[in-house]
């Protein structure tokens, strides 16, 4: 029996007991389709915050407030304890740093915003003329902030496109004067809208100098500072002059954490790579499941199919080649299982991005050759016995057991 003849036999035998192929097709598929849709948002989840730390501009070097108990970073580190405070001089003298190009301070609180008889609570974020660039942000009207000394902000503001459309509509806000908290500010831009880093649209902000947010806040301290160093190749250059300035500032005491974009990045890359790999092992579990229910109907089929193996035998077949036979089928069922469940994987994959636009939720390659090699190796391993089984039949004890 040639190759084209064992799988137009296993083919008929596939398709002559439909209820038995659907089952095992389901659970194979069942087992691919999670390992697809697992990884598509174990690794989503890592683009996506990939991508946000990316928004946030490029050769960044952040400081926070506070020491934290390891000199890596951790995503605790976000939070820090034992916090002194930042301070707008603090920000001013990092410029003098060499391999620094710009630095933002960050001041970061609630308000309100009121004007042409409409009131809405918002985010205000407190800065400098440099946050623009340094974001890496595009403006959608007008210009960004004045270029003034950090202690002595304009009576200006940039809106996000949110508040701007929810304020103003289709007119231009340019030039018109709005109450921020207890203060009347003139608009002097309007961002582009869809601005996003570190899961925060910048479409529902307002930006005001940061000597303006730190007058409304009542506060002298800073929430964040962004240096942006000149090169890539300079940010642990950087890293290092920023502590040992900050720590010579605050009398000797190192009381804030510094971390590097490139930092954060390999941390949650890491973290999550590795989730990503531990869904995609407890869905391979599934696929072995489902590689057992192919052997326990394989190992009945072999019993229904007596008969059959015994009139194979008897018109001169090989052990060998009902051994083939068998495991030919197998394969068919694992393969057709595999491609239904990367069907139903990439289908789920497509829903989720449906539902969340911005999440990328797109299987990796490897996780659709592993889940696809998985299911035709399962089906294989599994299908052994069944096809040792039916080889070992003795013809003649085969055709008269019925």
């Amino acid at each position: 029996m040639n190759i084209l003849d064992t799988f137009r036999y296993a083919r008929d035998a596939v398709t002559g007991t439909p209820l038995r192929t659907g089952l095992l097709l389901l659970a194979m598929s069942i087992g691919v389709a999670a390992i697809v849709i697992l990884t598509a948002l174990g690794d989503g989840a890592r683009r996506y915050v990939v991508g946000q730390f990316s928004a946030i501009g490029s050769n960044l070097v952040i400081v926070l407030p506070g020491r934290s108990e390891t000199r890596g970073f951790n995503p605790a580190n976000l939070v820090t304890s034992t916090p002194r405070d930042l301070t707008v001089d603090d920000a001013t003298a990092l410029l003098r740093l060499p391999g620094v190009q710009r630095i933002s301070p960050i001041l970061i609180g609630t308000t309100e915003i009121n004007a042409v008889g409409k009131l809405r609570e918002t985010m205000m974020v407190g800065t400098n003329h440099e946050f623009v660039k340094v974001r890496q942000l595009k403006m959608g009207l007008g210009r960004f902030l004045s270029n003034d000394n950090l202690g002595h902000g304009s009576a200006e503001v940039v809106l996000g496109a949110e508040i701007r459309k929810e304020i103003f509509g289709a007119e231009n806000p340019l030039g018109k004067t709005v109450r921020i908290g207890d203060r009347r500010l003139r608009v002097v831009g309007v961002l582009a809208e869809g601005g996003q880093g570190m899961g925060m649209t910048t479409d529902e902000l307002l930006i005001v100098p940061v000597s303006t947010a730190q007058a409304m806040l009542n506060t002298n301290t800073l929430f964040r500072i962004l240096v942006e160093a000149r090169s890539r190749e300079q940010i642990q250059e950087v890293k290092a002059s920023v502590l040992k300035m900050i720590t010579q500032r605050h009398e000797g005491e190192e009381d804030v954490t510094v971390i590097t974009q490139d930092a954060v990045l390999e941390t949650f890359d890491k973290i999550l790579g590795v989730l990503t790999l531990g869904v995609s092992g407890i869905a391979a579990i599934s696929l072995a499941v489902a590689g057992i229910l192919v052997m326990n109907v394989m190992l009945v089929s072999v019993t229904q199919r007596t008969a059959e193996i015994g009139l194979l035998k008897a018109l001169g077949a090989t052990s060998a080649t009902v051994k083939q036979l068998f495991m030919v089928e197998a394969l068919l069922l694992s393969l057709m299982g595999g491609f239904l469940g990367l069907i139903l994987g990439y289908t789920g994959a497509a829903f989720m991005r449906q539902l969340y636009p911005t999440f990328p939720a797109y299987p990796p390659l490897w996780a659709v050759l592993a889940g696809l090699g998985t299911a035709v190796a399962s089906g294989l391993i599994f299908g052994v016995m069944p096809a040792k089984r039916a080889a070992a039949l003795d013809p003649l004890q085969a055709l008269t057991k019925r």
